[in-house]
């Protein structure tokens, strides 16, 4: 079976800064995948690449067997590539429910009224079922990382990116988020998350990808990557012997 997302030697440049250097990484199929490294890496780029809100310099990306490369974002979307943004940026004016409508009926191309259903579900999943009506502005920030989460999975996606989602939670917060997140993945989502917080993506990733420069570093079971002393001088500041 193809992986569900593949970068084939994917390079991003922007003038004579390359930020992308030579990329190749695969998700499987119900894979938890999460993507370590220090800022400005290159990370949240790789996503951009992903999702068509960037178009790659050289090299090939696919969504199952299909390549995507030259594919705009809200055909990607369709597909069912789904993402979360690290600064939660909600219709505030508009209620949680709406803010699922919209990404619910965009995803889909269905009409507004034959996503409710869908919205309710992911409503339920996420824990903001109580909140249905309340004005997104006015949300704690967990419950904003919560919509950003039910929103890209309002658009039924087959892949969830998750950009350092975890980010400004207490660790109380921390938690709770993260029992979403193994629920979202148990029902059967394929999950790529880039994550600061390393505890937090060891508790669902079940593979990391270390990225330094654009480049991949290492790559393994979490708790091995995580010992090697290459990933522990460049991400960690512990200086290798």
């Amino acid at each position: 079976m193809a992986p569900v997302i593949r970068l084939e030697h994917v390079s991003k440049s922007f003038g004579a800064l390359k930020v992308i250097d030579d990329l190749s990484l695969e998700l499987h199929e119900g894979e938890a995948l999460g993507i370590l490294g220090p800022n400005g890496a290159g990370k949240s780029t790789m996503f951009n690449l992903i999702t068509g809100d960037l178009q790659p310099s050289s090299g090939a990306i696919f969504f199952r067997d299909r390549e995507v490369t030259r594919l705009p974002a809200h055909a990607r979307c369709r597909l069912g590539i789904g993402r979360s943004y690290q600064i939660p940026h909600p219709f505030g004016g508009m209620t949680v429910f709406e803010n699922l409508l919209v990404g619910a009926a965009f995803g889909s191309n269905k009409r507004e009224r034959d996503c409710y259903d869908r919205c309710i579900d992911v409503l339920a999943r996420t824990g903001l079922l109580p909140k249905a009506n309340s004005p997104a502005g006015r949300l704690t920030l967990l419950e904003r990382k919560r919509l950003e989460l039910a929103r890209a999975l309002a658009t039924d996606p087959k892949v969830l990116l998750l950009d350092e989602i975890a980010g400004g939670l207490t660790e109380s917060e921390c938690r709770e988020l993260i029992e979403t997140i193994k629920g979202v993945h148990a029902a059967g989502t394929s999950i790529i998350w880039i994550e600061h917080i390393v505890h937090a993506l060891l508790a669902v990733a079940g593979r990391i990808v270390v990225i330094n420069f654009g480049r991949q570093l290492a790559e393994g079971e979490p708790r091995a990557v995580m010992e090697d002393p290459a990933v522990q001088e460049v991400y960690m500041g512990i200086e290798a012997e």
